[in-house]
């Protein structure tokens, strides 16, 4: 996930972790890609889960009302700049990679016959193959889908999501006729992206159960006892009633060959691994500065693969304690990957029915677990947009550059300022007067609304920065209040989580972090590695390359905790978050009111 907009140039920006020594012996080196809203990026893991190097490369994207488009043409040049880039700086030999995994946004991409690109914009741009996760061109086809009633959509919370791939689906085929006709294949980014790695046109278990309804436990009742757990198999999880009721029925033809004709659990080790059997991939090698037959395997969407990378990082004294009292802790953990968006994602023994919230997916992350999926469609967004659309902005831009600081961090450094002239008891109370809906991109969970609204209530005519410092100090509270909400449900409908883990870029933000802990009331892991994105994508090409027997034996020996923030222990702080987060819920339901007045006036 990414937190900025990119523009799109071949210009790497990278970082060396660590640069190795003039002579050694060959290593074992896992390498992650994660492609995200706006930049593609790799990373090089050793075999105890050490970030060696990463380098990343925008990508281009493009914008227009509620469409949101890319191209998987540019996508997969972005990977090939931050590959290499990240081999150069690490001092790693393409040799000495023996795993590849992708994980990525889960964004649609149309492929013709020929696998080159069929424009899914009404602009024609053949270009522009790819919807993008965050598109909501398709609201009206998911409220066509959920007045249906499908059964399969008692497994996505109730009702499907425009962000999910049926309404997008149903969107081209009413609105683009032509790109219809020619896609040969439907395929979510992360599948797209091995595909074009191997020729293997398996399905990810992850992506085909969280954003194409799936059903991953049909799916598992076909296996043979017999056969190996992780084996790729004859996709028997589609519900054919459900494309055909929906207007989708062509899609079912061929034994789903648009959209997929075999599905694996990730990590499933895909065709003959990285290979230029098909003319079409004869270049991958020189593309990405590796070799042939590299093991590649089943991908991950990238908020599922942060997930891999961060759900076992807990204390070594406390996994000795959940190894000796067999108690199962990861199922009261709880996920936060925090970027453009945040998913909240927890794991049950047991399907949990949560209303408003995705899922239960079966074996979508960790394998023979059912995922929890709720989310905010716009956090990192959200955080970039209030700042950036304020008067004082660029000016406060500036000073933070001269400082060599983020622009966050001088915000940060402004309201400890403030509290302390202020006298503030805490810096909390210092919004006692401002509060925040973060509902702007529609809320994901748990109410389920994508025509919700975001509110702010409490502005006034300063616009200075210290008031640019409060309203973006009330929006990462509200967002905080959301992540409440969301734990709050989950936990009244049978998850028991006490803990947080947080990854991606705004985990890296420590105020917003001890927001989350002071306001949800649960401590917050936070992962040794930052990148947990790029090691749950590397996690998964060690296990195609048979070094770990499971997914969840990968994980456990490649997960590492570091900082543990902890929530107040001031009762004044509680009292103070609790009656903010009365108020965060009412916002809503005067919004509600507000809707019913004014479409009564319209009728």
């Amino acid at each position: 996930m990414i937190t900025t907009t990119a523009t799109a140039t071949a210009t790497a920006t990278a970082v060396a972790i660590a640069a190795a020594a003039p002579s050694r012996p060959s290593r074992s080196v896992f390498l992650g890609v994660d492609v995200g809203t706006g930049s593609a990026r790799a990373g090089l893991f050793d075999k105890g889960g050490k970030l060696l190097g990463s380098a990343s490369s925008p990508i281009q994207i493009w914008k227009e009302g509620d469409c949101v488009e890319q191209s998987s043409t540019d996508i997969w040049l972005a990977i090939c700049t931050a590959v290499k880039r990240a081999l150069s700086l690490a001092d790693v030999a393409g040799e000495e990679v023996i795993g590849l995994g992708f994980a990525a946004t889960c964004s649609l991409v149309a492929v013709d016959s020929e696998g080159q690109p069929v424009s899914v914009s009404l602009s024609g741009d053949t270009r522009r193959n790819v919807i993008v996760w965050m598109d909501h061109r398709a609201v009206k086809q998911a409220e066509k889908i959920n007045s249906l009633n499908s059964p399969v959509l008692q497994y996505c919370g109730g009702s499907i999501s425009p962000e999910m791939q049926p309404p997008k689906l149903l969107w081209v085929k009413g609105n683009l006729q032509e790109s219809w006709s020619m896609t040969w294949r439907w395929m979510d980014l992360s599948d797209w992206l091995s595909y074009r790695a191997t020729g293997d046109d398996t399905r990810s278990m992850c992506t085909t159960v969280c954003k194409w309804t799936y059903l991953g436990h049909a799916h598992m009742q076909h296996i043979d006892e017999k056969s190996s757990r992780d084996m790729e198999m004859e996709a028997c999880g589609w519900d054919d009633d459900f494309w055909e009721e929906i207007g989708l029925h062509d899609l079912v033809e061929g034994h789903h060959s648009k959209i997929g004709r075999s599905v694996a659990f990730p990590g499933h080790a895909l065709g003959c691994g990285l290979t230029p059997d098909a003319a079409k991939f004869d270049l991958i090698f020189q593309e990405l500065g590796l070799v042939s037959g590299i093991p590649v395997g089943t991908s991950l969407i990238d908020a599922h693969a942060g997930g891999i990378g961060v759900m076992e990082s807990v204390p070594e004294s406390e996994a000795k304690e959940i190894i000796e009292s067999d108690d199962d802790g990861i199922c009261r953990r709880m996920v936060l990957v925090c970027g453009t968006s945040t998913c909240h994602m927890a794991i049950s023994k047991t399907k949990l029915f949560i209303p408003g919230v995705w899922g239960p997916f079966w074996s979508a992350m960790v394998p023979e677990y059912w995922l929890t999926e709720g989310g905010q469609s716009a956090t990192g967004a959200l955080l970039d947009y209030i700042v950036d659309n304020h008067v004082a902005s660029s000016h406060l831009a500036n000073r933070a550059a001269s400082q060599n600081i983020s622009l966050f961090q001088m915000l940060n450094d402004l309201l400890a300022q403030l509290m302390r002239d202020t006298g503030a008891p805490f810096i909390a109370a210092l919004t006692s007067d401002l509060h925040v809906l973060p509902d702007f991109h529609g809320n994901r969970s748990p109410i389920a609304d994508p025509n919700a609204k975001g509110m702010i209530c409490g502005l006034n005519l300063d616009t200075s920065e210290r008031q640019l410092a409060l309203q973006y100090f009330a929006t990462v509270q509200g967002l905080a209040y959301g992540t409440r909400h969301i734990i709050d449900h989950c936990n009244n409908h049978g998850h028991k989580i006490d803990t947080l883990l947080a990854s991606g870029g705004l985990s890296k933000n420590l105020l917003f972090i001890q927001e989350h802990a002071d306001i949800v009331g649960c401590r917050i892991i936070l992962p040794r590695e930052s990148e947990s994105v790029l090691l749950g994508a590397a996690i998964v090409g060690a296990v195609a390359a048979k070094k770990y027997s499971s997914l969840r034996g990968a994980m456990k020996a490649l997960n590492a905790a570091g900082q543990v923030i902890y929530p107040s222990e001031d009762p004044k702080v509680k009292k103070y978050h609790d009656a903010k987060y009365r108020i965060f819920r009412q916002l809503y339901e005067q919004q509600l009111t507000y809707r019913s007045i004014m479409a009564e006036a319209l009728c």
